[in-house]
């Protein structure tokens, strides 16, 4: 099912980007939870098109509708419908590139893969699609907190070349993320990052980033080992998005230029557990979460469709310029921090399922 993710918490997803809407179905959220659209709105109210000058100006409130599985305010324990209706379509954007496959796009494997592909806006390879993920992890979010008092914040670290200064993973939360455009916790990067992303937008051209992402109060156990480690799961997860290109856990890859000696992280009591001094690990060991903070980053490539003039050829060969048309991001980041934090949701929630299976 390749537009399914998850075991116990499950979502299937659905969509295309100029359709008539994107949504999701949940299977496995508990009976008896409080939940309405006031609870899922927040997180695609901070991923929609259109909030800044700095996202595509596509104009969509992104209005989620539950559709079943809620009664009198409170889940049934069966599957949750959610729709979000596409309003501002416009598939005629996208005429000129019927025939010419963008390049870095999926518009050529879509149509490798499947013998005809969207007409417009990319369906089902569009970040549009990440709709069907931010809104079950919303919900999901709602039961870590509630049950288990999990904190899930995540910020932009990068863009580009403008890098933020250190973050405190163990205070940062989103009213501090969310004070700025580019949700950048550092004001002063914040400056040079949005001032980065308005000369690439001016520029009709597109740039990368990162987004870092830290998950508090995780109890130590979660996780399975060998092939649904947490961290395995996490970049299933995070590497599922559209624009990843790296993925890392706590030091990453700025780890392998330590040795051991410094790497390591000592335990320590602390209060009625053990813990550790430092988290290199990023709260994992043995892919399964230690109870240290879980810390991980996102690396997003520049996004496919740009203005700029390209050299290229359409789908039988011939060389043609390609100046796309559309409304499209200069840079993802911003946007992309709910989805990071949505799809860390899902992860934990469905490994916390598993674990309290094993447990009973």
């Amino acid at each position: 099912m390749s537009s399914s993710f998850g075991t116990l918490f499950r979502i299937s997803t659905f969509g295309e980007s100029h359709g008539v809407g994107v949504g999701a179905i949940v299977d496995g959220c508990p009976a008896g939870l409080e939940l309405s659209e006031a609870d899922i709105q927040p997180q695609l109210d901070r991923r929609r098109p259109g909030q800044s000058d700095l996202t595509t100006p596509r104009e969509e409130a992104d209005q989620v509708t539950i559709l079943s599985g809620v009664e009198n305010g409170k889940t049934l324990g069966t599957s949750i419908g959610l729709l979000v209706r596409n309003k501002d379509q416009r598939p005629g954007d996208y005429g000129e590139m019927n025939d010419v496959p963008r390049p870095s796009h999926a518009d050529f494997t879509y149509q490798a893969k499947y013998g005809t592909r969207a007409s417009s806006g990319g369906g089902r390879s569009s970040a549009r699609e990440t709709i069907g993920r931010v809104a079950p992890g919303a919900i999901a979010e709602k039961i870590l907190r509630e049950e288990y008092g999990i904190e899930i914040v995540a910020w932009v670290s990068a863009v580009g070349e403008e890098v933020a200064g250190e973050i405190n993973p163990l205070t940062i939360n989103r009213e501090q993320v969310d004070r700025n455009l580019i949700r950048c916790p550092d004001a002063t990067a914040a400056v040079r990052m949005e001032e980065k992303v308005r000369e690439i937008r001016d520029a009709k051209d597109s740039i990368g980033g990162v987004v870092s992402c830290v998950c508090r109060n995780v109890p130590a156990g979660w996780g399975e080992p060998v092939f649904d480690k947490l961290d395995a799961m996490l970049a299933h997860a995070m590497l599922s998005l559209p624009a990843t290109k790296g993925f890392e856990v706590g030091s990453g890859f700025a780890g392998t230029c330590l040795r051991g000696s410094q790497h390591n992280d000592p335990f320590v009591k602390k209060g009625g557990r053990l813990g550790t001094v430092t988290n290199n690990a990023g709260g994992m060991l043995g892919g399964i979460s230690s109870g240290e903070p879980v810390l991980f980053r996102v690396a997003f490539k520049p996004v496919a469709t740009i203005g700029v003039s390209q050299q290229t050829v359409d789908f039988d060969g011939s060389p043609v310029t390609l100046e796309a048309k559309g409304r499209h991001d200069p840079c993802v980041v911003p946007r992309a921090v709910p989805i990071v934090e949505s799809m860390a949701a899902l992860v934990l929630l469905d490994l916390a399922m598993r674990q309290k299976m094993r447990n009973a």
